[in-house]
């Protein structure tokens, strides 16, 4: 069986350049407060916090007063990325990989 692999790129638009890194800005935030509040539950009360907890944080994240520009991104990458964060953690579990890293920023491209 042969496996092939295509590489694309693609050149957006000032506009378009400019949602995507709001986009995963608040993506970045998000992954990195939900493991924060994640870690802080476990040292505090030894208690395990899940992918449902952290979605009800989220949507009380985007009702505080200063996080309000979550609100003028797509909810669905947000929620991708706590997806992500409960993958980290069931490989974490599993024994698989190291405890998940908070996420930096980092200009690639």
């Amino acid at each position: 069986m042969v496996e092939k692999a295509y590489k694309f790129r693609f050149y957006p638009t000032p506009e378009q350049e400019n949602l995507l890194r709001r986009t995963l800005g608040c993506v970045r935030l998000i992954y990195n407060r939900a493991l924060a509040a994640r870690t802080q539950a476990w040292y505090k009360n030894k208690e395990r916090v899940g992918y449902k907890q952290t979605s009800a944080m989220l949507t009380l994240w985007k009702k505080q007063e200063g996080l309000d520009f979550l609100d003028r991104v797509s909810s669905v990458p947000l929620q991708q990325g706590l997806r992500h964060l409960q993958t980290a953690f069931t490989n974490f579990f599993s024994g698989r990989t190291k405890y998940p890293n908070f996420k930096k920023k980092r200009m690639g491209w």
